[in-house]
């Protein structure tokens, strides 16, 4: 007779302080219930879940052995962090996770006092743990602060610059290198975790002090040699050599899937720490299925999926995404010009440079999570006569701000910056949301900036940079897919600062700056059926913009209305500018700027968000009316 199934212990566990209430030898049982609630919810929802699977243990484990809330834990990026939200009070929402009016993708502040600092950018745990480790030093408190990172996060410079600030102050904190890159090789087990223990013991650490004072007691010569022994040893056991450098207690690296090795080094340095101390522990992105095991990017971000097959339930359509157009776009150009090279800084599927490495590999460069550098290892290609496409998503990009100006910008270097994910993101809410660099880059002397209308458009813009060899450019263009219209075979380079008239009209004109054109030829569609036939235009350029054209839509029409998936600050800010410079808004013309709401929009679908905004081609009707005083016509059934 079979022995009966153990009683599930997840449905007992609404926050961690119950988890604390089980012995040791629950806890593994504790993991394999949250994988598997993890792998359902995200079934339904979609999202990151490869990065979750392989911190399951690592999560039951901090929660186990901190006290949390009081003790902090920080989940750099916070991909990693659907387990973590399943633990602490958030299981009977985890299945609106990305949702509208649902839980964030992301850890966030106002959704959980577990949650003490919100993350969505990478490398940034480090930095916020050190602040709080250092508040918490100020106020007298003896709280715990744990900041996980992952290696890729590692890559950025950011994180370089905490771990040295924290050597350098030595407040009491706990980094953990969540290393899912490497496979658990032979050294990571029973001798690693025996030497994790050991290194994280009270005993050694009392005995490295002892030896560290008995060194300085010795004449200066043998004490220099003594310290410098003790150091290469311990770099030559570990491999924390550069951590140990920076300043930080070196411990691993261990086993992060194996509890019998978390649990006692945790509670070694949670009991024994004094100053940071970095714990390097190894984990498998989707650690306990087989279909995110065995995928490439560890399913690193999905939509709703078959729990039993792995089959993505994707949609399907006719019409190309913009990240697919711009890779393709790319390669064609490419194979005419053997100057242009691709950058990107860790997405190279995300920006459609994945498509670029298939045909050019030895021209395509991931920098890693290292936008900063990104930007100016561009520009460094740029003087030596390359033609580099600087691939980010908007919301990125803005991590390298002062690189494109003082590298780029100042020296007018032609660096061509494909600026993905402009405008709203949908389910990654409002960190991922491109809604700055209209703003951002705009003010910038010199900077061509240029919109896609529609993946037709995209084809002919990246044509159009690689032509522009005496200025630094800026394509945007947003998530998702096209509008299924008829595709050039080649891309021909626009005039540059020129843009098009799509319908001519009277009395009210909508000039469209970016993707937002087809809800203008929707709304100009719905107030044709009010009598209202308004002049529909494309900008293609902010900047330079096409001055003419602006004037004569303003000579010719009472009301200008500008649209734009960007924010305050961007393209109605240029052309309301130049019309003020031109003595147009003193002769009575109505002008007003569409542009995204001045707040942080959560998540939800694009089409919902917009709608929100009030950038859909209702909202855009409903300002034409607004504009004109006067309301739609309502008609009887």
């Amino acid at each position: 007779m079979s022995s009966a199934s153990p009683t599930p212990l997840l449905d007992t566990l609404d926050t961690p302080d119950k988890l604390r209430r089980l012995k040791p030898e629950q806890l593994r049982q504790v993991a394999d219930e949250l994988r598997q609630e993890t792998i359902s919810a995200v079934s339904v929802t979609g999202g990151h879940l490869g990065a979750g699977l392989g911190v399951v243990e690592l999560t039951t484990a901090l929660h186990y052995v901190f006290n949390t809330p009081d003790d902090r834990i920080i989940w750099d990026v916070g991909h990693q962090a659907y387990p973590h939200k399943i633990l602490t009070g958030r299981r009977d929402r985890i299945r609106t996770l990305r949702q509208g009016g649902g839980l964030s993708g992301f850890t966030k502040r106002a959704e959980s006092e577990y949650d003490p600092f919100g993350t969505a950018h990478s490398s940034t745990s480090i930095s916020a743990g050190l602040g709080m480790a250092v508040g918490r030093d100020l106020l007298g408190r003896k709280n715990n602060v744990i900041a996980v990172i992952g290696d890729g996060s590692m890559s950025a410079g950011m994180a370089y610059e905490a771990m040295n600030n924290a050597g350098a102050l030595n407040s009491r904190l706990i980094v953990i290198l969540n290393d899912n890159d490497m496979s658990i090789a032979p050294p990571v087990g029973a001798m690693s975790a025996y030497l994790a223990r050991l290194l994280s013991s009270q005993t050694y650490g009392s005995a490295r002090e002892i030896l560290k004072n008995l060194a300085h007691r010795m004449p200066k010569f043998f004490e220099d040699r003594a310290l410098r022994a003790e150091e290469y040893a311990r770099g030559m056991v570990t491999g924390g050599a550069l951590f140990e450098e920076l300043g930080l207690f070196y411990v691993g690296p261990i086993d992060g899937h194996n509890l019998d090795h978390l649990l006692p080094v945790l509670t070694n340095v949670r009991d024994n720490g004094n100053g940071p101390v970095l714990i390097h522990v190894v984990t498998k992105k989707g650690k306990g299925y087989a279909p995110a095991e065995e995928a490439d990017d560890k399913y690193h971000g999905v939509v709703k999926f078959d729990v039993v097959t792995g089959k993505q339930m994707k949609a399907k359509s006719n019409a190309p995404s913009y990240t697919a157009v711009f890779g393709q776009s790319l390669v064609k150009e490419a194979q005419k010009d053997d100057k242009i090279v691709a950058i990107t800084a860790a997405m190279p599927g995300g920006t459609g440079i994945d498509i670029f490495a298939k045909a050019f590999p030895e021209r395509t460069f991931d920098v890693g999570i290292a936008e900063q550098h990104a930007v100016t290892f561009a520009a460094g290609l740029a003087t030596e006569g390359f033609k580099p496409f600087c691939a980010l998503y908007s919301t990125f990009l803005q991590r390298g701000y002062d690189q494109v100006i003082h590298d780029v910008a100042i020296q007018r270097l032609p660096v061509r910056f494909a600026i993905d994910r402009a405008g709203l993101v949908g389910a990654d809410g409002p960190t991922h949301a491109g809604a700055f660099d209209n703003a951002y880059l705009g003010c910038l002397p010199g900077m061509i900036i240029m919109a896609a209308a529609d993946e037709a458009d995209l084809v002919h813009m990246v044509a159009t940079q690689v032509a522009i060899n005496d200025a630094p450019s800026a394509l945007r263009y947003p998530r998702g897919e096209g509008r299924g219209v008829d595709m050039p075979e080649v891309g021909v380079p626009l005039p540059i600062g020129k843009g098009r008239i799509m319908r001519e009209g009277a009395k009210v004109a909508l000039l469209s700056f970016g993707t937002r054109l087809g809800e203008c030829l929707k709304a100009a569609d719905d107030l044709a059926a009010q009598g209202i036939n308004p002049t529909i235009a494309d900008a293609r350029f902010m900047k330079p913009l096409d001055v003419e054209m602006v004037l004569k839509l303003a000579r010719e029409h009472e009301v200008l209305i500008t649209i734009e998936e960007g924010s305050i600050g961007g393209f109605g800010t240029h052309v309301i500018q130049t019309l003020a410079d031109h003595g147009m808004l003193d002769r009575g013309l109505k002008v007003r700027a569409m542009v995204l709401p001045d707040t942080f929009i959560d998540q939800d679908t694009p089409a919902k968000m917009y709608e929100q905004a009030g950038l859909d081609a209702k909202g855009i009707a409903a300002k034409v009316f607004e504009v004109l005083g006067s309301s739609p016509t309502v008609k009887s059934a």
